[in-house]
């Protein structure tokens, strides 16, 4: 099944009771937990689980993330995750995901990532094996054809000022 981003589906999950908070909607906190979720099943499909973790001692920390919201999600609402990779090399992968609400199709959030490969024993950032990185290599030419999105990149706009025109 591919997304309205033109991508399949990585990774499905439902809005979970103690996600809700004093507003009636999904919290922000869980949307990154959400994603983190995401993040955890492109690992599983590059081969970066818990067995390459025991095997090589190695692992990948998060270094940046940005989260955009767009809509809300409610309880027991499904969300549909697309992940597009931004780029990568030996040591770093830079990838973006959206969120969509299953039912109605609408993109509830985006979330842009740079994960850093880490030797574990001296926490330390190291180079991928050759194997992860021709996976990575594979993705991203499947990927080729779908378009920068056009939330990469951004930053939080600076809009509001400390002391307002009067």
């Amino acid at each position: 099944m591919l997304l309205p981003d033109g991508l399949p589906v990585l990774h499905r999950e439902i809005v979970r009771p103690e996600w809700i908070d004093y507003n009636g909607h999904m919290n922000v906190a869980y949307f990154v937990l959400a994603f983190d979720y995401a993040v955890d099943a492109l690992w599983a499909m590059l081969g970066i689980d818990d067995s390459y973790r025991d095997r090589t001692g190695c692992s990948t920390f998060a270094v940046e993330s940005h989260v955009t919201y767009q809509r809300e999600m409610k309880l027991g609402d499904e969300m549909l995750f697309s992940m597009q990779l931004l780029g990568h090399d030996a040591k770093r992968i830079h990838h973006f995901y959206r969120m969509y609400h299953a039912r109605e199709g609408y993109l509830a959030a985006t979330c842009e990532w740079l994960n850093l490969h880490v030797d574990l024993a001296v926490r330390k950032v190291t180079p991928m094996p050759e194997a992860v990185q021709s996976r990575l290599a594979g993705l991203a030419e499947e990927q080729r054809r779908i378009s920068r999105p056009e939330k990469a990149g951004r930053g939080i706009p600076a809009t509001v000022t400390s002391n307002p025109a009067r």
